[in-house]
């Protein structure tokens, strides 16, 4: 029998890892050390979410804008991500965690693109978290690249144009077959969506946390879905209306 979710636990958390470099600022250290770092925040993260329930986890890692940064942070930070490839996939394997990369990965080096590939094949089957690592990832290339790819389809014949929905661009996005993120966390202090989900994000709960990444431990996340657990989702209802129809559920569930 499938377990009924929990509505207080979001099935889908996005998070923008901010403040690796100020981490390292603060503790006179090149910004590098605070990508480094940081990699110890993406496993606390990963494993409460195993421990809370989230089914989902994106995370920002590289967005499409990230390669203005100077050349050797970004040399500095495709090192990186091969390095986490290498040391992290097998214990990501063995927790049954499925990874997932999003984003443009023809402009990353080809034994990187390699180590991807590896990496995804090896977790593909696995059910207890869908890990994805957004890298050369923009929200607006995502929805571009959706616009293309139905222009073809109307283009060749096969779809007419007024039939193209919110659904069928959608399914053209990036992750069609995960559901939208209910908790979009940015971490660091700013408050702005940098180009993140931006269409799967049009109705997630937002939270802002000063944490710098580094430190944003499994206590601070914890806080996170806990405010999630808290807030009321209405998708355009009243809050009457919720309240109604989480009533109705709890008697179907008691009779």
């Amino acid at each position: 029998m499938e377990r009924t979710h929990d509505p207080r636990v979001p099935r889908h958390v996005a998070i923008i890892m901010d403040g690796n470099g100020r981490w390292a600022k603060q503790r006179g250290l090149p910004r590098t050390a605070g990508h480094r770092e940081g990699v110890k925040s993406v496993r606390a993260v990963v494993e409460e979410s195993v421990r809370r329930g989230v089914a989902t986890l994106t995370l920002f890692a590289f967005s499409s804008e990230n390669w203005r940064r100077p050349r050797t942070e970004v040399n500095i930070l495709m090192e990186l991500f091969m390095a986490a490839l290498r040391s992290e996939v097998r214990r990501l394997n063995e927790n049954g965690v499925c990874l997932r990369i999003i984003g443009e990965r023809g402009a990353f080096p080809d034994k990187l693109q390699h180590r991807i590939a590896e990496a995804e094949t090896l977790t593909v089957a696995n059910t207890t978290l869908n890990l994805q690592v957004a890298a050369n990832y923009g929200g607006r290339w995502d929805i571009v690249q959706a616009a293309r790819r139905l222009a073809l389809e109307v283009q060749s014949g096969r779809l007419d144009p007024g039939q193209i929905d919110e659904q069928l661009l959608a399914d053209q996005l990036s992750f069609p077959d995960l559901p939208e993120p209910d908790l979009f966390i940015r971490t660091g202090g700013e408050q702005r969506l940098s180009n993140f989900v931006l269409w799967q994000s049009a109705y997630s709960e937002l939270y802002f946390s000063d944490v710098l990444w580094p430190n944003f431990d499994a206590a601070a996340y914890g806080q996170a879905l806990d405010d999630y657990a808290r807030r009321q989702r209405r998708f355009g209802r009243t809050g009457d209306q919720v309240e109604q129809t989480a009533s109705a559920l709890v008697d179907t569930c008691a009779g």
